[in-house]
C-alpha cells in the first residue's frame, strides 16, 4: 500500500481517533429523549451545516466537475447512511448498547461480501469461515438479554434493526472507498450528508414527529452527535478512505463496541451479561478472521 506521508497526522492515527469519537454516539442517543429518527436527522443536518461551508469556499469548482455516476453513487451512499442511522438509533430503544453496537459492527462481513459480489473480488474459504463464525456470534447476541429478562419480541426487533444498520453502513463504506479515490473529502461528504439529511427528514415526516418542539437539552445532544460522531467520527473516516482499504477501515471500527460498552458501563450503569459478552467475542473473532483474510489477499 503506497500512501504519501506528507501530512502530520497519519491515516492510522486519524482512524483511531475517529473510532473513539464514534464510540460516544450510542451514549448520546441513549441520553436523548427525542424520537430516534429526529435525533438522527439533526445529527446529520448539523454535521452538514458544519462541513458544507468548507466545501463551498474551498472546493466550489469541484462540484461542477462531479460526474453523474459519482454524484449518483454519493446520493445512494447518503440514503444508505440514513437507513443505517434510522435503524441503529431505533435499535438502541429496544436492546442493550453492547448488543446494538456489536451487531451493527458486523459491517466488515458485509463489506467483504459486497467486495466479492459487487467488485468481483474473490472470497476465500477462510473468509467464508469468518463470516459463518460472526453470524453464530450475532445469533448468540440476539439472546444476550436472556439473563436479565425473558426474550422479548422488542429485544429481537432491536437486534434485527442493528443488523440492518450493519448492512447499510457497509454499502456506505464501499461507496465511499470507491468515490473518494476521485472526489475530495468535503464535496463528497457534503453531497452524502445532504442526501442523508433529506432522507431522514422524510422519515421524520412519515412518522409524524414534531420537528422543533424539543427542550434545550435535546438540541445540545443533537449538536454533540454532530460534532463528535459526525465530524470527528464519520467525516474523518471518509478522509481515511482515500488512503486505507475499506477492509482496514472496517476492522478498525471493531473498537467502537468496546468503547461504547465501557462508556455504557461508566455512564449508564449498563452491565453486559455473560451471553452478550460471549456472543460479542464470537462476533469479533469472526470479523477478525474475515477482515484479516481479505487484507492478506489484497496484498497478494
Amino acid at each position: 500500500m503506497n500512501v504519501h506521508r506528507d501530512y502530520e497526522v497519519t491515516p492510522a492515527i486519524a482512524l483511531a481517533f475517529a473510532v473513539f469519537a464514534a464510540s460516544t454516539s450510542a451514549i448520546l442517543v441513549r441520553w436523548s429523549a427525542a424520537p430516534s429518527s429526529v435525533a438522527a436527522f439533526y445529527r446529520v443536518l448539523f454535521t452538514t451545516l458544519l462541513v458544507a461551508p468548507i466545501a463551498i469556499v474551498r472546493h466550489r469548482e469541484e462540484f461542477g466537475r462531479l460526474s453523474s455516476r459519482d454524484l449518483g453513487f454519493a446520493v445512494v451512499a447518503g440514503v444508505a447512511l440514513a437507513v443505517h442511522f434510522a435503524a441503529w438509533f431505533e435499535s438502541l430503544n429496544h436492546t442493550s448498547v453492547a448488543a446494538s453496537v456489536t451487531l451493527v459492527q458486523t459491517q466488515p462481513i458485509f463489506v467483504a461480501m459486497g467486495a466479492g459480489l459487487v467488485l468481483g473480488e474473490r472470497v476465500s474459504r477462510e473468509t467464508i469461515v469468518g463470516i459463518a463464525v460472526a453470524i453464530v456470534g450475532a445469533a448468540a447476541m440476539s439472546f444476550g438479554d436472556a439473563g436479565k429478562a425473558p426474550i422479548s419480541d422488542a429485544t429481537l426487533y432491536g437486534n434485527s434493526l442493528a443488523l440492518v444498520g450493519a448492512v447499510t453502513v457497509a454499502g456506505y463504506v464501499l461507496a465511499g472507498r470507491s468515490i473518494r479515490q476521485r472526489v475530495s473529502l468535503f464535496p463528497y461528504v457534503t453531497v452524502v450528508y445532504t442526501a442523508c439529511a433529506l432522507t431522514l427528514l422524510a422519515f421524520v415526516g412519515a412518522q409524524g414527529h414534531a420537528y422543533v418542539a424539543y427542550p434545550a437539552r435535546e438540541w445540545l445532544l443533537f449538536l454533540g452527535m454532530a460534532v463528535g460522531p459526525g465530524v470527528f467520527g464519520h467525516t474523518v473516516v471518509n478522509w481515511v478512505l482515500e488512503y486505507l482499504e475499506s477492509v482496514v477501515v472496517s476492522v478498525a471500527w471493531l473498537g467502537e463496541p468496546v468503547g461504547s460498552t465501557v462508556l455504557a458501563f461508566l455512564l449508564l450503569a449498563e452491565v453486559p451479561d455473560a451471553i452478550t459478552v460471549v456472543g460479542g467475542l464470537i462476533v469479533l473473532a469472526g470479523i477478525y478472521v474475515t477482515t484479516i483474510e481479505r487484507e492478506r489477499h489484497s496484498d497478494v
